[in-house]
Protein backbone atom coordinates (compact mmCIF):
# COMPACT_ATOMS: atom_id res chain seq x y z
CA UNK A 1 0.00 0.00 0.00
CA UNK A 2 0.63 3.66 -0.40
CA UNK A 3 2.22 5.49 3.05
CA UNK A 4 1.57 8.54 3.48
CA UNK A 5 2.47 11.09 6.98
CA UNK A 6 0.05 13.23 8.24
CA UNK A 7 1.79 15.96 10.33
CA UNK A 8 -1.42 18.07 12.16
CA UNK A 9 -3.60 14.73 12.05
CA UNK A 10 -5.37 14.99 14.56
CA UNK A 11 -6.87 18.50 13.34
CA UNK A 12 -9.82 19.42 11.32
CA UNK A 13 -8.61 18.75 7.67
CA UNK A 14 -6.06 16.25 8.54
CA UNK A 15 -8.55 13.84 10.45
CA UNK A 16 -10.96 14.25 7.40
CA UNK A 17 -7.88 14.05 5.11
CA UNK A 18 -7.21 10.49 6.97
CA UNK A 19 -10.43 8.96 6.99
CA UNK A 20 -11.27 9.49 3.56
CA UNK A 21 -7.57 8.31 2.16
CA UNK A 22 -7.48 4.96 4.55
CA UNK A 23 -11.23 3.98 4.06
CA UNK A 24 -10.27 4.46 -0.07
CA UNK A 25 -8.48 0.92 0.98
CA UNK A 26 -5.55 1.80 -1.32
CA UNK A 27 -3.18 3.64 1.74
CA UNK A 28 -1.74 3.46 4.72
CA UNK A 29 -1.78 6.53 7.24
CA UNK A 30 0.77 7.29 9.90
CA UNK A 31 0.23 10.80 11.90
CA UNK A 32 2.27 12.85 14.10
CA UNK A 33 0.53 15.54 15.97
CA UNK A 34 1.55 16.95 19.18
CA UNK A 35 -1.98 17.00 20.28
CA UNK A 36 -0.94 20.85 21.29
CA UNK A 37 -3.99 22.22 19.19
CA UNK A 38 -5.38 18.91 17.75
CA UNK A 39 -7.63 15.98 19.57
CA UNK A 40 -6.96 12.14 19.68
CA UNK A 41 -10.86 11.41 19.59
CA UNK A 42 -10.52 13.18 16.06
CA UNK A 43 -8.39 10.73 14.35
CA UNK A 44 -10.14 7.64 12.49
CA UNK A 45 -9.73 4.06 14.57
CA UNK A 46 -8.87 2.08 11.40
CA UNK A 47 -6.31 -0.96 10.97
CA UNK A 48 -4.51 1.15 8.35
CA UNK A 49 -4.28 4.71 10.58
CA UNK A 50 -1.22 4.65 13.04
CA UNK A 51 -0.98 7.59 15.40
CA UNK A 52 1.89 9.01 17.09
CA UNK A 53 2.19 11.25 19.37
CA UNK A 54 5.33 14.20 18.99
CA UNK A 55 6.41 17.51 17.94
CA UNK A 56 7.35 18.41 14.22
CA UNK A 57 9.26 20.83 15.51
CA UNK A 58 11.86 18.32 17.15
CA UNK A 59 14.19 17.01 14.87
CA UNK A 60 15.09 14.22 17.01
CA UNK A 61 11.06 13.44 17.08
CA UNK A 62 10.00 13.27 14.04
CA UNK A 63 14.05 11.58 11.80
CA UNK A 64 12.94 8.50 13.87
CA UNK A 65 9.35 7.87 12.60
CA UNK A 66 11.20 8.65 8.55
CA UNK A 67 12.99 5.88 9.77
CA UNK A 68 10.85 3.21 10.34
CA UNK A 69 8.35 4.30 7.79
CA UNK A 70 9.24 4.52 4.00
CA UNK A 71 6.89 7.14 2.94
CA UNK A 72 5.34 7.92 -0.21
CA UNK A 73 3.97 11.13 0.03
CA UNK A 74 3.89 13.90 2.94
CA UNK A 75 1.20 16.09 4.07
CA UNK A 76 2.57 18.90 6.50
CA UNK A 77 -0.53 20.50 8.05
CA UNK A 78 0.76 21.04 11.31
CA UNK A 79 0.68 24.45 12.68
CA UNK A 80 -0.20 26.35 15.18
CA UNK A 81 -3.88 28.19 14.01
CA UNK A 82 -6.38 30.42 14.82
CA UNK A 83 -6.42 34.18 14.98
CA UNK A 84 -6.81 34.29 18.61
CA UNK A 85 -4.16 31.87 19.63
CA UNK A 86 -1.83 33.13 17.19
CA UNK A 87 -1.55 36.63 18.12
CA UNK A 88 -1.12 35.63 21.94
CA UNK A 89 1.58 32.98 21.35
CA UNK A 90 3.32 34.66 18.50
CA UNK A 91 6.77 31.97 19.20
CA UNK A 92 4.92 29.30 19.07
CA UNK A 93 4.12 30.11 15.64
CA UNK A 94 7.67 31.20 14.26
CA UNK A 95 9.17 27.66 15.76
CA UNK A 96 6.97 26.27 13.10
CA UNK A 97 9.47 27.13 10.60
CA UNK A 98 11.65 24.55 12.15
CA UNK A 99 8.69 21.68 11.44
CA UNK A 100 8.79 22.98 8.00
CA UNK A 101 12.39 22.38 7.50
CA UNK A 102 12.34 19.00 8.89
CA UNK A 103 9.60 17.98 7.18
CA UNK A 104 11.70 19.18 4.15
CA UNK A 105 14.89 17.94 4.63
CA UNK A 106 14.30 14.73 5.48
CA UNK A 107 11.31 13.94 2.56
CA UNK A 108 14.43 14.87 0.40
CA UNK A 109 16.33 12.31 1.82
CA UNK A 110 14.07 9.99 2.79
CA UNK A 111 12.58 9.22 -0.65
CA UNK A 112 9.57 10.84 -0.47
CA UNK A 113 7.73 11.52 -4.12
CA UNK A 114 6.44 15.13 -3.09
CA UNK A 115 5.38 17.06 -0.05
CA UNK A 116 2.13 18.84 0.68
CA UNK A 117 1.99 22.08 2.55
CA UNK A 118 -0.95 23.44 3.95
CA UNK A 119 -0.42 27.15 3.41
CA UNK A 120 -3.12 29.73 4.25
CA UNK A 121 -5.14 33.35 2.56
CA UNK A 122 -3.32 34.61 5.42
CA UNK A 123 -0.61 35.22 2.97
CA UNK A 124 -2.84 37.81 0.92
CA UNK A 125 -2.45 39.93 4.08
CA UNK A 126 -5.03 42.78 3.06
CA UNK A 127 -6.34 42.14 -1.04
CA UNK A 128 -5.45 44.38 -3.27
CA UNK A 129 -7.79 42.91 -5.77
CA UNK A 130 -10.73 40.32 -5.42
CA UNK A 131 -10.88 37.51 -5.65
CA UNK A 132 -7.38 36.47 -4.83
CA UNK A 133 -5.28 34.80 -7.43
CA UNK A 134 -2.55 32.63 -6.41
CA UNK A 135 -0.42 34.83 -8.91
CA UNK A 136 -0.59 38.17 -6.72
CA UNK A 137 0.58 37.81 -3.27
CA UNK A 138 1.40 41.24 -1.73
CA UNK A 139 3.07 40.54 1.11
CA UNK A 140 1.54 43.24 3.00
CA UNK A 141 0.85 41.57 6.62
CA UNK A 142 3.28 41.65 9.55
CA UNK A 143 1.13 39.18 11.44
CA UNK A 144 3.80 35.98 12.49
CA UNK A 145 1.22 33.56 11.38
CA UNK A 146 1.18 35.27 7.74
CA UNK A 147 4.94 35.39 7.65
CA UNK A 148 5.76 31.79 8.74
CA UNK A 149 3.13 30.69 5.62
CA UNK A 150 4.97 32.83 3.37
CA UNK A 151 8.49 31.59 4.59
CA UNK A 152 7.06 27.91 4.41
CA UNK A 153 6.27 28.29 0.72
CA UNK A 154 9.99 29.90 -0.06
CA UNK A 155 11.42 26.50 1.68
CA UNK A 156 9.68 24.76 -0.97
CA UNK A 157 9.97 26.25 -3.80
CA UNK A 158 13.84 26.55 -2.68
CA UNK A 159 13.80 22.88 -2.13
CA UNK A 160 12.56 21.71 -5.39
CA UNK A 161 15.21 24.18 -7.20
CA UNK A 162 17.86 23.49 -5.22
CA UNK A 163 17.40 19.32 -4.76
CA UNK A 164 14.23 18.18 -6.95
CA UNK A 165 11.76 18.21 -3.84
CA UNK A 166 8.19 18.08 -5.52
CA UNK A 167 5.26 19.55 -3.58
CA UNK A 168 1.91 21.21 -3.67
CA UNK A 169 0.87 24.00 -2.23
CA UNK A 170 -2.83 24.41 -0.33
CA UNK A 171 -3.90 27.68 0.36
CA UNK A 172 -6.84 27.08 2.39
CA UNK A 173 -9.52 29.83 3.22
CA UNK A 174 -11.98 28.95 6.04
CA UNK A 175 -12.60 24.69 5.96
CA UNK A 176 -14.83 24.01 8.13
CA UNK A 177 -16.57 20.77 9.34
CA UNK A 178 -17.32 18.51 12.21
CA UNK A 179 -14.29 17.98 13.26
CA UNK A 180 -13.48 21.72 14.03
CA UNK A 181 -13.05 23.36 17.40
CA UNK A 182 -14.88 26.54 18.53
CA UNK A 183 -11.91 28.32 17.73
CA UNK A 184 -13.29 29.00 15.07
CA UNK A 185 -16.43 31.17 13.48
CA UNK A 186 -18.89 28.21 12.16
CA UNK A 187 -18.65 26.14 15.47
CA UNK A 188 -18.59 28.95 17.76
CA UNK A 189 -22.10 30.79 16.09
CA UNK A 190 -23.47 27.38 15.76
CA UNK A 191 -23.03 26.33 19.14
CA UNK A 192 -23.97 29.47 20.45
CA UNK A 193 -27.25 29.61 18.61
CA UNK A 194 -28.21 26.16 19.19
CA UNK A 195 -27.96 26.96 22.97
CA UNK A 196 -29.72 30.07 22.09
CA UNK A 197 -26.68 32.23 23.87
CA UNK A 198 -25.68 35.40 22.50
CA UNK A 199 -23.45 35.17 19.23
CA UNK A 200 -20.45 37.56 19.68
CA UNK A 201 -18.97 39.20 16.60
CA UNK A 202 -15.77 41.32 16.67
CA UNK A 203 -16.57 44.40 15.29
CA UNK A 204 -19.32 45.72 12.80
CA UNK A 205 -19.18 42.08 10.98
CA UNK A 206 -19.13 43.34 7.83
CA UNK A 207 -15.63 41.73 7.29
CA UNK A 208 -16.20 38.85 4.55
CA UNK A 209 -14.82 35.16 4.28
CA UNK A 210 -16.29 32.62 1.94
CA UNK A 211 -16.46 29.08 3.84
CA UNK A 212 -15.40 25.84 2.33
CA UNK A 213 -17.26 22.61 3.29
CA UNK A 214 -14.43 20.10 4.54
CA UNK A 215 -15.36 17.43 2.42
CA UNK A 216 -14.40 19.90 -0.30
CA UNK A 217 -11.10 20.56 1.06
CA UNK A 218 -9.72 16.81 1.53
CA UNK A 219 -11.22 15.58 -2.56
CA UNK A 220 -9.41 18.83 -3.76
CA UNK A 221 -6.09 17.83 -1.32
CA UNK A 222 -6.44 13.89 -2.56
CA UNK A 223 -6.90 14.61 -6.63
CA UNK A 224 -4.17 16.93 -6.69
CA UNK A 225 -1.57 13.87 -5.03
CA UNK A 226 -3.16 11.98 -7.32
CA UNK A 227 -2.62 13.83 -9.95
CA UNK A 228 1.14 14.71 -11.52
CA UNK A 229 0.14 17.65 -12.57
CA UNK A 230 -0.63 19.60 -10.06
CA UNK A 231 3.32 19.42 -8.99
CA UNK A 232 5.01 22.11 -8.13
CA UNK A 233 1.83 24.13 -8.25
CA UNK A 234 -0.02 26.55 -5.67
CA UNK A 235 -3.67 26.02 -5.35
CA UNK A 236 -6.55 28.39 -3.63
CA UNK A 237 -8.52 25.65 -1.97
CA UNK A 238 -12.16 27.42 -0.63
CA UNK A 239 -15.41 28.13 -1.68
CA UNK A 240 -15.74 32.22 -4.34
CA UNK A 241 -19.04 32.80 -2.31
CA UNK A 242 -18.63 36.08 -0.01
CA UNK A 243 -20.66 37.36 2.64
CA UNK A 244 -19.86 38.95 5.36
CA UNK A 245 -19.51 37.54 9.40
CA UNK A 246 -22.86 39.59 10.12
CA UNK A 247 -24.75 37.62 7.04
CA UNK A 248 -22.85 34.35 8.54
CA UNK A 249 -24.55 35.24 11.71
CA UNK A 250 -27.84 36.08 10.25
CA UNK A 251 -28.24 32.84 8.45
CA UNK A 252 -27.16 30.35 11.09
CA UNK A 253 -29.69 31.91 13.50
CA UNK A 254 -32.24 31.60 10.58
CA UNK A 255 -30.95 27.58 9.61
CA UNK A 256 -31.33 27.03 13.79
CA UNK A 257 -34.26 28.76 14.57
CA UNK A 258 -32.63 29.91 17.26
CA UNK A 259 -33.32 33.06 19.63
CA UNK A 260 -30.22 34.18 19.91
CA UNK A 261 -29.15 37.92 19.49
CA UNK A 262 -26.11 39.46 18.16
CA UNK A 263 -23.34 40.98 19.99
CA UNK A 264 -20.76 42.83 18.59
CA UNK A 265 -17.24 43.26 20.77
CA UNK A 266 -14.99 45.61 20.29
CA UNK A 267 -12.45 44.66 17.02
CA UNK A 268 -9.69 42.99 17.35
CA UNK A 269 -6.39 45.16 17.30
CA UNK A 270 -5.11 43.16 14.38
CA UNK A 271 -5.73 40.04 12.26
CA UNK A 272 -8.89 40.33 11.35
CA UNK A 273 -8.53 41.17 7.55
CA UNK A 274 -11.57 42.89 5.96
CA UNK A 275 -12.15 40.68 2.71
CA UNK A 276 -11.23 36.90 2.16
CA UNK A 277 -12.47 35.68 -1.42
CA UNK A 278 -10.32 33.49 -3.42
CA UNK A 279 -10.06 33.04 -7.28
CA UNK A 280 -10.76 28.70 -7.30
CA UNK A 281 -10.32 28.45 -11.10
CA UNK A 282 -7.49 25.99 -10.60
CA UNK A 283 -9.06 24.24 -7.68
CA UNK A 284 -12.84 23.41 -9.66
CA UNK A 285 -10.31 21.70 -12.54
CA UNK A 286 -9.11 19.91 -9.76
CA UNK A 287 -12.46 19.14 -7.87
CA UNK A 288 -14.48 18.13 -11.42
CA UNK A 289 -18.02 18.71 -9.11
CA UNK A 290 -19.68 21.40 -7.68
CA UNK A 291 -18.64 22.52 -4.29
CA UNK A 292 -20.79 21.63 -1.19
CA UNK A 293 -22.93 24.92 -0.50
CA UNK A 294 -23.06 27.09 2.53
CA UNK A 295 -26.89 25.57 3.30
CA UNK A 296 -25.77 22.44 2.64
CA UNK A 297 -23.00 22.49 5.08
CA UNK A 298 -24.50 23.59 7.92
CA UNK A 299 -27.14 21.11 7.77
CA UNK A 300 -24.72 18.39 8.14
CA UNK A 301 -22.90 20.31 10.87
CA UNK A 302 -26.43 21.05 13.00
CA UNK A 303 -27.19 17.27 11.98
CA UNK A 304 -23.67 16.07 13.68
CA UNK A 305 -24.51 18.10 16.35
CA UNK A 306 -27.52 17.12 17.16
CA UNK A 307 -26.97 13.56 17.17
CA UNK A 308 -24.01 14.16 19.55
CA UNK A 309 -25.66 15.77 21.55
CA UNK A 310 -27.78 12.60 22.11
CA UNK A 311 -25.32 10.20 22.71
Amino acid sequence: MIKILITGGAGNIGSALTDKLAKSGHYEIVIVDNLSTGDIRKVPVLDNVKFIKGDINVYEDIVPIFGRYDFDYVFHLAAVVGVERTLQHPIDVLDDIEGIKNILSISKNSGVKRVFYSSSSEVYGEPFEVPQNENTTPLNSRLPYAIVKNVGEAFFRSYQREYGMDYTIFRFFNTYGPNQSEDFVIPRFLRQAMSDAPITIYGDGQQTRSFCYVEDTISTCINAMEDANFANKILNVGNDIEMTVLELAQTIISKTNSKSEIIHLPALEEGDMRRRCPDISIMKSVLKRELTSLDKGLEKMITYYENRSKS
